[in-house]
Parts: structure tokens; sequence; C-alpha cells
């Protein structure tokens, strides 16, 4: 039991720091891509429009990608979506800004597209191995779970953060084409060490055999599927493109924007790493943390109203409403963010977690599909506020949702019949 326990710990430290090193690329990408073509004079809504396929792609790649998971293994997965990040970064290296702007801007959201699917197959992948490594750890299964959960999200928030300083850094000091050469060049070196250390068929199991059957959630993932794609659009509505133009608008330079959202990317990572300190653990994993989900995500819907009504009525320097306000939302949204993480987890099967948490983040891009749409389109007809009203709504739908959740253990093993939820 000791020789799996430390196996499992291993793997989970491997998987993490394979996704640390993803993450930092990926978040350095949004970066580069957003203030190249901002600096070249496209609009808000071009803007938006650069990452859709980036969004979109990963709502195929998340649910194809928990099946196959499954079908052939999370370390084979994780080993595809590396590759094809690394493929993404060289295709978007070829563009040329004097190339016809139909052709650049179909070339970018095809790479972008790419980048998508990497993404989202590196993300379904790594969360799924939590569950399998946590389980193969053994010992007191309750605490650690969320733990794992929470620290993995966190960490990886983090990474993202110091990837938006990176690609601001990269951009002044090497420029689009070469910054691009050099995260491929970090993440072969990734990809080489998954390769070497991770069990090849780690997280097999039977998939799917059917649509029928890979469609048939229990009602608490469904749920949270649904609570997903409203948190996550509500976020990117206004934080995709609504936020870096509207304080560059202000006077804000590109390095103070890209160092803004980088620590708001850090503190959000540090919070979602030590949700499992403010929010209490029940035995049966859930009777505690649904209900706590459910109130953290009443409180996050008032914030972008709070926000709105302060842009309104005070002589405040807006940006600084939103900066603090921004804060403010970070904090409930990484929790909200966390929680959500664990639950996914706790109601899905063992045997085919990865098929669950791929449906899940299939919801979890829709949602950064529709917000990043959102945020381009509502920014350039009404500006932050306009953004922010599209928040609020979309939180609201969130916080409806969690009140169906799923509190009892035994509901979802009546649902799904084997399944196995963190105890104490």
């Amino acid at each position: 039991m000791a020789a799996s326990s430390s196996a499992g710990l291993r793997n989970y430290a491997i998987v993490t720091a394979a996704y640390w090193g993803f993450t930092l690329t990926d978040g350095a990408l949004r970066m580069l891509v957003l203030f190249t073509f901002f600096k070249l004079g496209y609009s808000p809504f071009t803007l938006a429009f650069l990452f859709l396929l980036y969004e979109a792609a990963g709502i195929g790649a998340n649910f194809i990608g928990g099946w196959l998971a499954a079908r052939f293994g999370i370390t084979r997965m994780l080993t595809v979506g590396l590759t094809t990040q690394i493929a993404g970064f060289l295709l978007l290296s070829a563009m040329s800004p004097s190339w016809e702007t139909a052709v650049l801007v179909a070339w970018v959201v095809a790479a972008q597209g790419v980048c998508g699917v990497a993404k989202d197959l590196t993300k379904t992948a790594s969360k799924s191995a939590i569950k399998v490594t946590e389980a193969e750890a053994k010992g007191n299964a309750e605490g650690r779970l969320f733990r794992w959960v929470a620290w993995f999200t966190g960490s990886k928030n983090a990474m993202k953060g110091f990837g938006f300083f990176l690609g601001g850094v990269l951009l002044e000091a090497f420029g689009f084409r070469l910054s691009l050469w050099l995260m491929a060049s970090v993440l072969a070196i990734v990809l080489l060490g998954v390769l070497l250390s991770l069990p090849p068929m780690m997280g097999k199991a039977k998939a799917s055999s059917s649509a029928k059957e890979l469609f048939g959630k229990s009602r608490g993932v469904n749920l949270l599927a649904a609570a997903r794609v409203a948190l996550f659009g509500a976020r990117d509505v206004w934080f995709v493109v609504g936020v870096p133009v509207f304080l560059y608008g202000t006077g804000w330079t590109f390095p103070m924007v890209g160092g803004f959202l980088a620590l708001w990317t850090i503190g959000y990572g540090i919070v979602q790493a030590a949700a499992p300190a403010v929010v209490s653990r029940s035995p049966d994993g859930l009777s505690k943390e649904v209900p706590a989900a459910r109130w953290w995500a009443l409180g996050l819907a008032l914030v972008p109203v709070a926000i709105a009504v302060l842009l309104a009525a005070t002589p405040i320097r807006p940006d600084l409403i939103v900066v603090i306000g921004l804060a403010i939302f970070g904090v409930a949204f990484a929790v909200n963010s966390s929680l959500h993480s664990y639950l996914i987890l706790a109601y899905a099967g063992s045997e085919k977690a990865a098929e669950d948490v791929g449906f899940y983040y299939a919801a979890n891009a829709a949602g950064r599909f529709a917000g990043t749409l959102l945020s381009g389109l509502l920014y350039q007809v009404g500006g932050i506020t306009t953004c922010l009203a599209g928040s609020a709504v979309m939180l609201g739908i969130c916080w409806l949702t969690t009140l169906l959740l799923p509190t009892h253990a035994s509901a979802l093993e009546k649902a799904r019949p084997g399944s196995a939820l963190p105890s104490s």
C-alpha cells in the first residue's frame, strides 16, 4: 500500500508540473496575440473573433478527449495535447502582418483553433489524472481530494498569470515569431519529461460504447456542467476583451495591463489553492460543499452589479473602480471555481472519470466561447458597463442552477451504480 500511495503522489506531481509548463505558455500566447493585433489596429470585436475558434474547438476537444483518455489512457492524451500545442505555435509563427487582412485573420483563427484543441485535451487529461492518482494514493480520501484539486487548479492559474506577464515580456524582448519558437521548445522538453516519467496506460478504462452511454451523465454532472457554462461566460464576458481594452483606453500602457492581468490571475490561483481552508467539508463530500457553492455563487453575482452602480454614481476614477472590483470578483470567482472543480470529481464515477470530466470541461469551453464572443460585442455596443450587465445575468443563471445540485451521496449512487465518491 505504501508503494501504491507513493506512486500516486509521484504521478500527481508529474502531471501537475507538466500542466504548469503548458499553462505558462498558453497564458503567454493570449497576451502575444491580443497585444500584437491590438497594435495592428483591430477592433474589440475582431480581437474577440480571433479567440473564438480557440474556445469553440475546446468544446469538442474536451468532450471527445474524455472518451479518448478512458479508452487509450491519460498519459497518451496528455502527450497528444502537448504535441498539438507545439504544432499550433509553429503554425501561428508562420503568419506575416503583411498578408491581406482576411487571410491573416483566417490563419490566426485556424492556428488558435489548433491551440484550443491542445489546451482542452491537456486539461481534460490532467484533471482526470487527479481522480486516478488520488485513488492510487489510498488513505484518507475526504480532505485530500479537495486539497489536491484546489492545489492543482490554483497553482495552474497562478502559472497562467505568470504566462500573461511572460507574454508581454517576450513580445517586447523577442517579437512575436521568436517568442512562439521559444515556447514551442519549452513544451518539447515538457513532452519528453511526460513520456519518460508517467505510466503509458495510466487511467485507461472501458470507455462508453454508444452515444447514449456517453451522454448519459448523472444529474449532478449535468447540472454542474450547466452552472459552469454560466460561470465562465460571466468571467470572460468582461475579462477577455473588455477589461484590457478599457484599461488601455484610460491611459494604461500594455505592460501595465499585462502586469495587472498577471497579478489578478496569480492572486486568483492562490485563492483557489486556499479554498479548502474557507469551505467546510462534510463526511459525505457533498452536504456542506454544495450549499457553500450556492452561497458563493450568489455573492459573486452581486459583484458586477455593484461595480456598474459605482461606475455610474461616483466621480472616482473609473479604472480604479474596475481594478478594485475585479480584485473582489477574483476572490469570489476563485472559490466558486475551486468548489466546482472539486464537485465534478465528487460527482464523477471512478471508472469513467475522464469522460465525466471531459463532458464538464466541454461545458466550460462553451461558457468561455460565449463569454469571449459577448466580450467584444458588448464592449463595442456599450462599453464596460454593458459587459458587467452581461456578467451579472450569467451569474444569476449560475446561482439558480446550483440550487438544483444534489447534496447527498445516496442520490448519486442511485443514479450511477458503482460511483466512488470522496468520504471520510
